[in-house]
């Protein structure tokens, strides 16, 4: 049977198979035309899988923690129409990486996907420089969102001594580090488990942006007007011409509506995932991009004096709105909120780099690779993996404690090296799909607006990392210089030295592919590659 059949006969069952128990067979064949042996239980329905993939951009949460560029940049109106700009660009890379996500569903994710879209002699060392960014993109995604819990935290405890305690760094990084140990605790469990806990994010969420969009237009007795919200303009970053400024408020939905292919680090645990997998991105996708719009057109409406909420003492101008609207309890509440659902983006986000550590590891593109390709036998789930991403998160953050500068700047590498992990598989589907001929669509495509969605989420990019490499602020100093420029050409000189220096390519051929019959005789003689413990 060939790839091509094996998604064929994922279309054509879609709606006939009436249990999990099919479900995971019809996966497992997969994997295994694919050429790798099945060893997680695919646990995660349609439900958790939407779940997961919405926690992700945890909305509420990260325009909590990203409300400031918005502010800055523009006022109310930069809040709005950038959200719909930005949204629009974000939402051409998501709907592609869920399309090759459906072709592929591994826990490789779109890395794997280069063994079918780049000549073979080419296949090593793009694979190696997209797995790299990928992987870091995602290590420092991790530190960013548990940092950020943990600012919220803090601004909750900060209210709630009526604004007199002031976080310190120390005291952020290590409320960050019980932070994430805690979300490494969550991910020590099994799939099943896994899948109980993350069926209530979503539910959970919207719940929260509801009773808030509510409780915004009932209490704020002074709303702007309408002319306030969506015409004028006002820039508090410094940059000239405002129209320039502006631009700075696509970063807020950036950091929202990114890491669009976590869903497909789990693919290999969720039923039917050639389908669902791809299903629940774009689900997940438009329901964060019209919920997000709404829920930033209320804020404008209701966020009263601008100067109030950027001076705020906290630091955060979203926990002063609702302090400003509700009082200390209301504030308190809303910020805690925040911070429930900033966990839950951050268990979903350890949980998808783990699989991903472990995918590379069985390609052998992570030093030490058969250490972190080890499952542990009670939970079926790679442990060592899991707590290998909590020590490189905890060190990353351990950075805040000597300058709050250079860890943003690591943190403004995710959504960039993220994405460009994206863009390098969609730029190959471009350039080489019809020639190179081993590419074939999932049962879950973008039909005849493929292409046109593929270039304009490369177009996209482009423009994005731009705003991305630049200083938010005038004037630039040393302590609000963007250095992610920096950190972004460390890391691919990084994977380039370790390539040619390191003694990479003697051994790393790319995405492992075997015979279907080769690795069914593995796994009957129990000389399967996996090592359990």
């Amino acid at each position: 049977m060939t790839i091509k059949q094996a998604q064929r006969n994922s279309t054509d069952n879609k709606d006939t198979t009436n249990s999990s128990g099919d479900q995971s067979d019809q996966g497992d064949q997969q994997i295994l035309e694919l050429g790798y042996q099945p060893v997680f239980k695919r646990e995660f329905g349609r439900l958790a899988s939407f779940s997961f993939a919405f926690s992700i951009s945890a909305l509420y949460a990260t325009i909590a923690t990203t409300m400031i560029y918005g502010l800055q940049a523009g006022g109310a109106p930069a809040l709005v129409w950038c959200w719909l700009i930005a949204g629009a660009g974000c939402m051409c890379i998501g709907l592609s990486v869920a399309e090759l996500v459906s072709a592929y569903p591994t826990s490789g994710g779109l890395y794997f996907t280069l063994k079918y879209l780049v000549p073979t002699t080419h296949v090593p060392l793009t694979s190696w420089i997209c797995g790299w960014l990928n992987f870091l993109g995602q290590v420092a995604g991790v530190a960013s969102t548990d940092y950020g819990c943990a600012q919220l935290l803090l601004a909750a405890v900060s209210l709630g001594s009526d604004l007199r305690y002031q976080p310190t760094a120390a005291h952020t990084v290590g409320v960050t580090a019980a932070i994430i140990i805690l979300h490494g605790s969550i991910n020590s469990l099994s799939t099943k488990w896994l899948d109980r806990i993350t069926k209530w994010y979503a539910i959970f969420h919207v719940a929260v942006l509801t009773s808030a969009i509510i409780t915004l237009l009932v209490c704020q007795k002074e709303k702007h007007s309408a002319k306030y919200v969506f015409v004028d303009v006002q820039s508090h970053s410094g940059w000239n011409p405002v129209g320039f400024s502006f631009l700075f408020g696509f970063l807020s939905v950036s950091w929202a509506m990114t890491d669009y292919d976590a869903t497909a680090h789990i693919a290999e645990e969720i039923q039917n995932a050639a389908i669902r997998a791809p299903q629940a991105i774009a689900s997940a996708l438009f329901l964060t991009y019209g919920l997000g719009f709404i829920f930033n057109i209320v804020l404008a409406f209701t966020m009263g004096d601008i100067n109030s909420l950027l001076s705020s003492p906290t630091g955060q101008p979203f926990v002063q709105l609702f302090y400003n609207v509700l009082g200390v309890k209301g504030g308190i509440a809303f910020t805690v909120f925040a911070f429930i659902i900033l966990n839950f983006c951050g268990i979903a986000a350890l949980q998808a780099n783990a699989r991903t550590i472990f995918a590379y590891s069985r390609d052998e593109l992570l030093p030490f690779s058969k250490v972190w390709l080890r499952i542990n036998s009670y939970t079926q789930t790679p442990l060592l993996a899991v707590w290998f991403n909590v020590a490189l998160a905890i060190g990353i953050d351990l950075i805040g404690l000597g300058s709050t500068t250079a860890i943003v700047a690591i943190f403004n590498v995710c959504a960039i090296a993220l994405d460009w992990s994206y863009c390098i598989p969609i730029i190959c589907k471009l350039v080489y799909s019809s020639s190179v001929g081993g590419y074939t669509q999932g049962p879950w495509n973008l039909g005849r607006f493929s292409r046109l969605m593929n270039a304009c989420a490369v177009i996209w990019t482009f423009f994005a990392t731009i705003i991305f490499l630049m200083p938010t602020n005038r004037p630039v100093t040393a302590e609000n210089m963007n250095y992610a420029v920096v950190i972004l050409i460390g890391i691919f000189l990084f994977s380039i030295i370790y390539w040619y220096v390191g003694g990479a390519r003697k051994h790393y051929i790319g995405p492992r592919i075997k015979h279907e019959s080769e690795e069914k005789n593995k796994i009957h003689n129990g000389t399967d590659s996996v090592t359990r413990f």
